[in-house]
């Protein structure tokens, strides 16, 4: 970990050849997995939470989680909209909206936290020193599909990497890899662990060499 960043984990359901999408993960163990890091804070693009819009809508709202982690969102477009939704959702203590400076301009009596940076897209390595220079943040869990682990990895930000690996192969609907789109630098790994935890999942964890 980089002593002015927190140390970050990119945690993902994947199914054998590596796919995000295609198959069914096994959504409680995921979650019950990654409580294993106790995040201060979750990052998460704003693709991620597009998808989770509509079931937002539906749901109660609770209230914010006092002892959860700040969910902060990488929306360089500024499409997301829900954001009471999300403060409201019961699983993360505050959100915080990421942007940067070439993002349209926002509705000015939005109600939710800002953190702009980089010019032309969200600069993570300066949002990482931030979340852990103003917000105490010493750990972050990263809910990708994808996307936001490659940029993470191609920027050298990314700790450790941990697969739930599904019993299954996605096929032809296996169109998203836990890289995202663009191949993966190339670099080793450290194995941290390698656990069968029955019904044929197999939970992988390894550390990324700087």
């Amino acid at each position: 970990m980089a002593p002015d960043q927190p140390y970050v984990v990119a945690h993902t359901a994947v199914s054998v050849e590596g796919s995000t999408v295609g198959f069914h993960p096994d959504v409680s163990r995921f979650y019950e997995l990654a409580a294993t890091w106790a995040e201060d804070a979750t990052l998460t693009g704003a693709d991620t939470i597009l998808t989770q819009e509509p079931a937002l809508e539906a749901a109660p709202g609770p209230g914010p989680l006092t002892e959860g982690p700040l969910l902060a969102v990488v929306d360089g477009r500024g499409r997301v909209s829900r954001w009471d939704g999300l403060r409201d959702a019961g699983r993360w203590s505050g959100v915080l909206a990421l942007h940067s400076r070439a993002t349209p301009p926002r509705p000015a009596d939005r109600n939710v936290p800002e953190l702009v940076a980089g010019d032309e897209r969200v600069d993570l390595a300066a949002v990482l020193a931030t979340l852990r220079e103003d917000h105490g943040v010493e750990t972050v869990r990263v809910d990708s599909g994808g996307q936001l682990t490659g940029a993470l990895l191609h920027a050298g930000l990314l700790d450790e990497v941990s697969l739930l690996v599904h019993p299954c192969l996605a096929g032809a609907d296996g169109d998203r890899f836990w890289y995202g789109t663009a191949p993966p630098p190339g670099g080793g790994l450290y194995q941290l662990a390698n656990e069968a935890l029955g019904d044929g999942l197999v939970w992988l964890r390894y550390l990324v060499k700087r």
